[in-house]
């Protein structure tokens, strides 16, 4: 069952992770959140950073979820701790690049405020992450970098959401916007909790 689960979290990650490619591959100015955008906001900086947002939280995810394999960490550290530079340096542009787009959201306060604060949790434990690391602090690095991964985890639990509630519920596409702008990464940070409790409680059994 562990194998199972590990499986398919890294197929979501990778998945969600290589979703930026569709902007490469093919016209997307005129669907999903671009398409319901003034000309005015597309033509002007939320484009870049709407752009920077996306292929960088694609890296984050496609870099993040192999830190926490036990064997990569054991048999290639160096490899290890490039990988790890490149997600805190990916996720901080997104993250900044998020920021920014947040205020922009589309559903009014409620949807904006819950990316925002999406944003600022992202880069606090990114950030506390980064921070302990370097100061040799491995196991607080290690509860930091689950709550950070679970944050960028919301870029999957997003998309699942969005046609889980247009073909389960009877609400217009704006009111469940609402909801999912805060339910993609709430129960996310429920989860990283969750399991670091688990690994505590292990810890503490196996001593």
């Amino acid at each position: 069952m562990k194998k199972i689960l590990w499986v398919i979290f890294a197929f979501f990650a990778i998945g969600v992770g290589l979703y930026p490619l569709l902007f490469v591959l093919q016209d997307m100015s005129t669907t999903g959140l671009i398409g319901g955008k003034s000309q005015e906001l597309v033509q002007g900086f939320w484009m870049v950073a709407f752009y920077i947002h996306i292929f960088l939280g694609g890296i984050s995810l496609l870099v993040g979820w192999s830190q926490f394999s036990s064997k990569l960490r054991k048999r290639r550290l160096k490899l290890h701790r490039i990988l790890g530079k490149i997600y805190v340096i990916a996720v901080s542009l997104s993250g900044l690049a998020g920021l920014y787009i947040s205020f922009f959201a589309d559903g009014g306060p409620i949807a904006q405020w819950g990316f925002t604060f999406l944003a600022l949790a992202w880069l606090t434990t990114t950030t506390l992450a980064y921070i302990s690391v370097r100061q040799g602090q491995i196991t607080h690095h290690q509860k930091w970098m689950i709550r950070s991964y679970a944050l960028t985890f919301a870029a999957v639990t997003l998309r699942m959401y969005i046609p889980l509630f247009l073909m389960l519920t009877d609400l217009a596409f704006i009111d469940s916007y609402r909801i999912i702008a805060w339910l993609c990464w709430v129960p996310n940070l429920l989860v990283a909790e969750w399991i670091i409790y688990k690994q505590k409680s292990l810890t503490l059994a196996a001593n």
